[in-house]
């Protein structure tokens, strides 16, 4: 059997997200993921079962990095509840400006996943989620936020106003900027909630 070597399962997942990105996920082929990532096909099967596994392992990743970083922010003593909520939207637009065809596969193929792989999908979506709730608690706590959210509804809110405007975006480039969305995000966001 084959050794793995070097970043090919990096460069695998990089060539997924592209591949994802350019032709939605159900129409995507392997072999094509292999092309982008400059490997053998068969060698994409040394690091991966199939192709739902990458995708798994995208949103893995994003989420486990967003989720790490975000708990630093919000656990974090220097910031103010506002403004860590702030620096949430930034950080997710700032990944996604970074990386648009990230933030198409995002779009796309997330609820999908969500649905087939409820047991599978990753914990840190919601744990990130759970770094967010901590932050408004905070704030309403200490009465920045008002204390007549209904947490439950807020926390699906929020990332279900992203994941469309986002999903607008992919459809209009031109109508839709990220950063438009980004600063509309906080403004309707931060006036909505604040006490």
């Amino acid at each position: 059997m084959r050794t793995k070597e070097g970043n090919k399962d990096k460069d695998i997942l990089e060539a997924a997200v592209k591949v994802f990105a350019e032709y939605g996920y159900h129409k995507s082929k392997i072999s094509k993921i292999a092309e982008v990532a400059n490997v053998a096909t068969g060698s994409v099967y040394v690091y991966f079962k199939n192709k739902e596994d990458i995708l798994l392992r995208i949103f893995e990743e994003l989420w486990e990095k967003l989720f790490h970083e975000y708990r630093k922010i919000a656990r974090g003593k220097e910031l103010q509840p506002a403004n860590k909520f702030d620096k949430m939207i930034d950080m997710i637009f700032d990944l996604f400006t970074e990386n648009p065809a990230l933030a198409m596969v995002f779009v796309n193929e997330q609820n999908h996943l969500m649905l087939t792989n409820e047991d599978q999908f990753t914990k840190n979506y919601d744990k990130f989620l759970d770094e967010g709730i901590f932050v408004i608690k905070e704030g309403i706590s200490d009465g920045t936020f008002s204390k007549d959210l209904d947490l439950a509804i807020f926390r699906h809110y929020i990332f279900g106003a992203i994941r469309n405007l986002l999903h607008n975006w992919a459809k209009e480039p031109r109508n839709f900027t990220l950063n438009n969305i980004r600063q509309n995000i906080k403004y309707l966001t931060m006036n909505g909630i604040k006490n």
